[in-house]
């Protein structure tokens, strides 16, 4: 199962709302009147002007939120690290895994012997936690019957209670799905250090699928995104990928100016 990501929704003209941001800082002109003569060209060049001195609190102004599924907890664990974002992550705790769905890393995939290891190790999770739900479900079960709880609400109540305790047994390698919302600041800073190739697979997955949904909604706004060696000396120093040329072209080939 590879990373999938859906746009699902951002803000109505992006670009022309955070040029009017940005020309309310530099004009006396009134909140009635802010959009009055932002032609297109002018929208654009607010845009660019912002990106080339550095005032980035306009670009708050816009936000985009995405679907994200087919990753792993793995993931979840790096990109709730930007903490300027909001997230709405599926529930281990509420949601049972019967029969939960993982991701493989590739370098796993592509040795047969790695994958079926892997596998192996997948299933019996998936044994552990099925045992622990039910004998956790039994005793809460119990508990709540002789608490007089009736029959239907005590076994839906003691199977949400054993699954909160036995998802513990779960891998990294477990699926989720979420809800991502980030505003444009947050989002170039997100693609500076997740576009890199120095960035884990999953993630550097997942950001360059972001960037090329976003850049086609708003692409004076993040045609200067990407990996930060796009734009001179990689930060890397003796990390460097040593790539940067190929860098360079793949991102070049998504629509980014460096």
């Amino acid at each position: 199962m590879s990373p999938n990501v859906t746009l699902l929704t951002y803000t109505p003209l992006p670009e022309l709302n955070i040029a009017s941001a940005a020309k309310l800082c530099y004009s006396p002109a009134n909140i009635s009147t802010i959009r009055e003569g932002l032609t297109e060209e002018k929208v654009a060049g607010f845009v660019d002007m912002l990106s080339e001195i550095g005032h980035e609190s306009p670009i708050e102004h816009a936000s985009f939120t995405f679907g994200i599924e087919g990753v792993s907890r793995s993931f979840l664990a790096q990109i709730t690290r930007h903490r300027i974002a909001s997230f709405s992550v599926q529930s281990q705790r509420y949601v049972a895994e019967a029969a939960f769905e993982y991701v493989i890393p590739p370098e796993i995939e592509n040795i047969p012997q790695a994958k079926a290891e892997y596998i192996r190790a997948m299933n019996e999770d998936q044994e552990h936690y099925n045992n622990l739900t039910d004998i956790l479900m039994e005793k809460h079960y119990k508990d709540m019957i002789n608490e007089g709880m009736d029959e239907k609400t005590a076994k839906k109540n003691a199977s949400k209670k054993a699954i909160e305790d036995a998802r513990f047994v779960l891998p990294n390698a477990c699926n989720t799905k979420m809800i991502c919302t980030m505003n444009a600041r947050s989002l170039k800073n997100f693609f500076a250090h997740r576009c890199c190739n120095r960035a884990q697979w999953e993630i550097r997955d997942v950001a360059c699928q972001m960037l090329k949904l976003v850049i086609e909604v708003a692409p004076h706004l993040f045609s200067k995104c990407g990996p930060r060696c796009l734009y001179g000396k990689c930060p890397e120093g003796k990390m460097s990928c040593g790539k940067q040329k190929e860098v360079k072209e793949y991102f070049y080939n998504l629509g980014i100016r460096s």
